[in-house]
């Protein structure tokens, strides 16, 4: 800080930036900071309370498989042999998730998810409520089908600000690569990342929670 010893000639200036300084704190008395990184029982105990959307990479594929996407709607198909699906693995992981979401308590009101199907077919292995295809998470690849790659990152932002209702969480299933475009992080499979709304149209990152985060969630919480 600088002194209060200032030559002559620069005191004028001096002032005037601490009576601004001191004027502008006292209009915003309260600076908004981001939340802290929550883990274990803290991010659980969060979660219980709600106002959160927590935002799940599909589970495992078959990465043996490939995206074959040639026109409007394949994303829908569950063939393997034109769009990867979930290995089976991945089925098992999407049922213990949901089902050590039930067991924590974990209040949801609203599942969406990418309409492609290894994303529907993740929701709704987790069980923790209806699924309603959202094509505002849609993934990357079908971009031009959706007003470009922009449009989607645009619209993915808008649901992540969005509050959930009151006391619940919002859960979206969705891809890695429109995470990695429209959020800091980019997902494993399986993995779920919590994001709190910040009231003025954007969010924060609260926590991540891996598929194999569930079971010690599970012990922690049973102590």
């Amino acid at each position: 800080m600088a002194s209060l010893n200032q030559p002559a000639d620069r005191a004028p200036h001096y002032l005037a930036g601490l009576l601004l300084t001191l004027l502008l704190f006292a209009l915003n008395p309260v600076i908004a900071a981001t939340p802290a990184i929550l883990t274990d029982l803290a991010l659980v105990e969060a979660l219980r309370a709600g106002g959160y959307n927590l935002y799940f990479r599909h589970v495992a594929t078959d990465w043996s498989q490939s995206d074959e996407l040639r026109q409007e709607g394949d994303w829908l198909t569950c063939d393997p042999t034109q769009m990867r699906q979930l290995s089976e693995a991945g089925r098992a992981d999407a049922a213990a998730i949901g089902n050590a979401m039930r067991e924590l308590q974990i209040p949801v009101d609203e599942v969406q998810a990418s309409p492609y199907c290894r994303t529907v077919e993740t929701a709704r292995l987790m069980n923790i409520g209806e699924v309603t295809a959202s094509t505002a998470v849609m993934n990357l690849r079908a971009a031009e089908y959706f007003g470009g790659r922009a449009a989607i990152v645009v619209s993915a932002r808008a649901l992540l600000a969005t509050p959930p209702g009151s006391g619940t969480n919002r859960v979206i299933v969705a891809h890695g690569n429109v995470a990695q475009a429209s959020t800091p992080v980019y997902p494993a499979e399986g993995e779920g990342v919590v994001f709190q709304p910040d009231g003025k149209g954007g969010f924060f990152l609260v926590g991540r929670i891996g598929p194999a985060d569930w079971p010690r969630l599970l012990k922690l919480a049973r102590q």
